[in-house]
């Protein structure tokens, strides 16, 4: 299986354009390519139950991220969501760039 490419790295900054987060933005924790998925800080939260144990006595209800579709999400660049595209640099090594702009993302 091909190694699948996405315009999403961790550590990226992101803004949520569909589902219940809509609008909000935060730090990319965790990328999975396998899924086309991205877990988001603070972004998708789902509740966990955790069953009683030695150390938590009596259980708890947690609240975790979830993945989100890479599809529902756009990168943030200089403080506005921005469109990604690939370019060869001038080592000719394949490289993220804005499109509007044509400049390369670190």
């Amino acid at each position: 299986m091909a190694k699948v490419k996405l315009h999403i790295k961790k550590g990226d900054t992101v803004k949520v354009i569909a589902g219940d987060d809509k609008g909000k933005t935060g730090k990319v924790l965790k990328v999975i390519p396998a899924d086309n998925r991205a877990v988001v800080e603070g972004l998708n939260l789902v509740s966990k139950h955790m069953k009683p144990s030695a150390q938590n006595t009596s259980g708890k209800i947690e609240k975790i991220e979830a993945p989100i579709h890479v599809s529902n999400l756009m990168v943030m660049v200089s403080g506005t969501p921005t469109r990604i595209g690939r370019k060869l640099n001038e080592e000719g090594k394949l490289q993220r760039v804005v499109r509007k702009t044509g400049e390369f993302i670190k």
